[in-house]
């Protein structure tokens, strides 16, 4: 990780607000915030902390109301996403994001490779679909559809789904949340590997205190704004965590 110069998104007074009839919910209230490229952040919070507004910003799912956010790419690049057209917000998810949610949304009627080949077929440089679910260990259920699938191999082919069109960020929303213990540790020591091997920036939104503790930083949020930084001394293996 290289957290002095090489800046992937920058945000400054990052806020979003939301009207409910007659109330104005503020779900993020001036946000400032930097995720260094190749490290592995988890953003802690409460239901309502702001958590998911955020990820879904930075990943182009949903636009301030106000603030900037800017992201360079892997060329150096830099995106100044507050301004960008919708063209241009479906571009950048196409390319440079990968998403993992608590629902792993595969189509029931393709096989393991076939969810995974959606993705790459509309990507510039992806990995084979093979290769993807090699890396989330799946290698010998390519051929499987989704209901012949546990829950956490059905999340893990949502992983090599994401990285497989090798994203400069792999944004995880609650991707445990739907999983037993050990099965969750599973799918950690799958994006843990995808960072670690290669290079890939993963942010890890969750409730689960625990979780932080195999990050380089964990980001707590609190009723919309960032609350505490903590730096991990060392990123503890998932197989080392318990909750």
């Amino acid at each position: 990780m290289d957290n002095g110069t090489d800046e992937v998104f920058t945000t400054r007074g990052l806020t979003r607000l939301y009207r409910m009839g007659e109330v104005t919910i503020r779900a993020l209230q001036g946000v400032d915030l930097v995720l260094y490229r190749g490290e592995l952040v988890v953003m802690l919070g409460a239901s309502g902390s702001g958590k998911s507004t955020l990820l879904n910003i930075l990943g182009g799912l949903d636009s301030p109301s106000d603030g900037e956010v800017h992201y360079r790419d892997g060329a150096g690049q830099e995106h100044d996403l507050t301004r960008a057209s919708q063209r241009q917000l479906t571009r950048f998810r196409r390319h440079h994001v990968g998403f993992v949610f608590q629902f792993y949304n595969l189509i029931s009627s393709l096989t393991a490779r076939e969810n995974v080949a959606i993705v790459t077929d509309i990507s510039q440089d992806p990995m084979p679909p093979e290769a993807a679910l090699a890396l989330v260990g799946l290698a010998e259920r390519l051929d499987h559809f989704p209901s012949q699938l546990s829950g956490g191999e059905q999340q893990r082919v949502a992983i090599a789904r994401a990285v497989a069109k090798q994203p400069d960020v792999l944004l995880c929303d609650e991707p445990t949340g739907a999983l037993d213990f050990r099965t969750g540790i599973r799918v950690l020591e799958v994006l843990e590997r995808v960072n670690r091997e290669t290079g890939t920036t993963v942010a890890i939104i969750t409730h689960n205190e625990v979780i932080g503790e195999m990050a380089d930083r964990v980001i707590r949020l609190r009723d919309g704004r960032v609350d505490e930084i903590h730096t991990n001394a060392r990123r503890r293996p998932p197989g080392e965590l318990r909750w």
